[in-house]
């Protein structure tokens, strides 16, 4: 039974063995990245943290070497860059959308706003000019006072109610 514990024992050490074989540079954004391929070649070497070797000056002789025929730095750009704007051109087609979405439920909000406000116009203008006749008739109106009596309207509070109705018809009216 001890054997099968040792047998056990090394296999886990073993696994543990591949798990540190990565590699660990900081991108040029400041990110500390983790990966088990070696970093593209615009990453200097001072920026390589760890490697499956241990040694970061050794990259050269673990990392792909550039296609024939190609300068390095339009190896090296071309593939992060095409894998980054892939990457960002579905996160900013998504942000788009949902900005579009914003802005659209915005409008419509804004828009029913306007409607509700429009209709409340409507109101008080239909209000206004109907007391309007009411006041231009000429017949005696009653309105309770302070104290909680009726009483008729006088003149001077008859001018007054009409000069507030006149205001009302003037700004909900006018379209």
């Amino acid at each position: 039974m001890n054997i099968h514990k040792l047998v056990l024992l090394a296999f886990a050490c073993t696994w543990s063995l591949g798990a540190s074989a990565q590699w660990q540079w900081i991108d040029k954004d400041g990110r500390k990245v983790f990966s088990d391929r070696a970093p593209p070649l615009d990453i200097p070497d001072k920026s390589i943290l760890k490697q499956p070797g241990g040694n970061p000056g050794a990259r050269s002789a673990q990392r792909p070497a550039p296609p024939a025929g190609a300068p390095e730095s339009a190896a090296a750009a071309s593939a992060p860059q095409l894998s980054a704007s892939a990457a960002a051109g579905g996160k900013d087609q998504e942000l788009e959308e949902r900005k579009a979405q914003a802005e659209a439920a915005e409008a419509a909000k804004k828009k029913a706003e306007e409607e509700k406000i429009t209709k409340a116009k409507a109101d008080n203008c239909t209000r206004a000019r109907q007391a309007r006749s009411t006041l231009d008739s000429g017949r005696p109106m009653m309105h309770t006072n302070a104290q909680g009596e009726r009483v008729y309207l006088d003149e001077a509070t008859r001018a007054s109610e009409s000069k507030r109705i006149d205001r009302v018809i003037a700004s909900d009216c006018a379209r």
